[in-house]
């Protein structure tokens, strides 16, 4: 992925300065001593120096992913990519100083015109990303003592401006797992905390929320928004999310009807049925449970 980011940055350069017939050479190579002295070329020269992660933009959690068909019993999920900050040092190099601050001027120009590399530059993995990619360009909090940088690589000080570039990457695997469908609350009088864990027999009283989706009918694999749907009878009443979900509760045991409003024509009416605590569901027939509607 950084091979492509170089790879993106000279092609920016080279659309942007713009350089034309390969006056100008791009390198990410060291500017060691050795290396300065056999560029015959003027030469935009970006060194990696440090790669580290944005703490900033840390994020560490769990999001979840599109279903794979239109009945999926299993929930998808993966870990959120993680951001990491990729420091170059830019200088330039030609046979006359006043050629190198030309150059380096032009870079400047180039590149602060994208604060966000643009999406039609980017090459190889960097294509379709999940974030913008971020660049900082000349930051005054960065290559603060440049004299131990240059002293590093056996060369002698010279400009040099620092660019910043932020990618995301993704060494996570997708995880699936079943989908909750139902969730108990079990209330009642403690047998005696804190010593003692437990409900006293026969002040139990289990709760349920039931959830399912509405799906277009003409496309089963899209969930429609803004449904209404209730219990008939409860006063219980949600409105499905921009992936057709919802989720309904509490209820106790028993037989319900579900109405669901579509948005035209009559109202359609689906019985369910609400299992105690010690009614396992079998998992063999998960369809029985799912709550999967058409309109």
């Amino acid at each position: 992925m950084i091979d492509d980011l170089d790879e993106t940055i000279r092609q920016l350069l080279i659309a942007e300065m713009p350089i034309k017939n390969g006056e100008v050479e791009i390198s990410f190579e060291q500017p060691r001593r050795e290396n300065s002295i056999r560029w015959s070329r003027p030469t935009v020269n970006l060194f990696l120096y440090d790669v580290r992660e944005n703490n900033v933009l840390r994020h560490h959690g769990w999001e979840g992913l599109p279903e794979s068909n239109g009945k999926d019993i299993l929930a998808h999920q993966k870990r959120t990519p993680m951001r990491v900050d990729c420091y170059y040092m830019l200088t330039t190099w030609a046979a006359v100083p006043e050629d190198e601050h030309r150059l380096l001027a032009r870079c400047l120009l180039a590149l602060f015109r994208f604060p966000i590399l643009p999406q039609e530059r980017l090459v190889g993995s960097l294509c379709n990303p999940r974030f913008d990619i971020q660049a900082r360009l000349a930051s005054h909090d960065k290559l603060t003592n440049p004299a131990e940088l240059w002293s590093a690589l056996d060369n002698e000080i010279r400009p040099s401006i620092s660019y910043m570039v932020t990618l995301s990457l993704d060494p996570w695997s997708e995880v699936s797992c079943a989908l909750v469908r139902t969730v108990y609350l079990q209330t009642g009088q403690a047998a005696g905390l804190p010593y003692r864990t437990g409900l006293v027999e026969g002040t139990q009283t289990d709760m349920t929320w039931v959830g399912g989706k509405v799906r277009d009918q003409k496309q089963p694999h899209t969930g429609l928004e803004g449904i209404e749907v209730a219990i008939k009878g409860s006063g219980l009443v949600a409105r499905t999310d921009k992936n057709g979900c919802f989720i309904l509760g509490s209820l106790t045991a028993g037989e319900y009807i579900l109405i669901i409003w579509p948005p035209s024509g009559k109202p359609i009416e689906k019985r369910i049925t609400v299992p105690t605590k010690g009614e396992a569901i079998d998992r063999k027939k998960p369809e029985e449970y799912s709550l999967e509607i058409l309109i």
